[in-house]
């Protein structure tokens, strides 16, 4: 049984783990950003705690992408290791099944804490042709398994072997908008046919 005080430790441990804070994290879960705050963790006469809802903890842990078993680990101060594979982004064009899942041999293993997603892998980024927002070195952790909505940066896959991250347009039974992170390059409009895979980024090392 954890207490109180060790609960919300693990919240501030979550934020941290999803790369904000806990007002970030709250905003991120679909709540008011005040939900974590520390003003939040106690009675107006700071003598009664209170804890996070269900809902609430249910809605952060979705957000930052960690299941409750994770969740438990970073509350205990536990460092898990999940060994996800992963590879260098620039050179991972044959390292995928038709599905955009890995295979082959290449792929190194990582510890990440608690990702609730089976199929997650993760792909280190080479240059700049994706900065700001990815520069080289930074790790991004991807799933195939979590079907990607207008707005989440995805990596992509061309039948042409090429392959990028890309911030996710409007998307139609034929063509899917892709806008570039890096400001110079040009957004591409492609055509379903010439799509071999998406994947969405669920985390990145920044």
């Amino acid at each position: 049984m954890f207490t109180h005080e060790e609960i919300w430790r693990g919240i501030d441990r979550l934020a941290a783990h999803a790369q904000t804070s806990p007002s970030g994290l709250a905003r991120r879960a679909g709540l008011d950003s005040t939900t974590f705050n520390p003003s939040k963790r106690f009675s107006r006469d700071g003598e009664k705690p209170r804890w996070p809802s269900t809902e609430s903890l249910a809605k952060a842990l979705a957000a930052a992408h960690m299941d409750f078993s994770g969740f438990a680990d970073l509350v205990a101060g536990r460092s898990r290791a999940d060994n996800l594979r992963t590879h260098s982004l620039a050179d991972s064009a044959e390292a995928f099944d038709a599905g955009g899942l890995p295979r082959g041999e290449g792929w190194a293993r990582i510890p990440f804490p608690g990702l609730a997603f089976d199929k997650a892998y993760a792909l280190t980024v080479e240059g700049d042709e994706m900065e700001p927002v990815f520069r080289a070195g930074d790790r991004l952790v991807v799933t195939p398994d979590d079907p990607p909505r207008e707005g989440d940066r995805v990596v992509v896959r061309e039948r042409s072997g090429a392959i990028c991250a890309w911030r996710l347009g409007v998307q139609t039974v034929q063509t899917l908008t892709l806008h570039a992170l890096n400001p110079a390059r040009p957004d591409r409009k492609l055509a379903l046919s010439e799509l071999d895979w998406m994947a969405r980024i669920v985390w990145a090392s920044q």
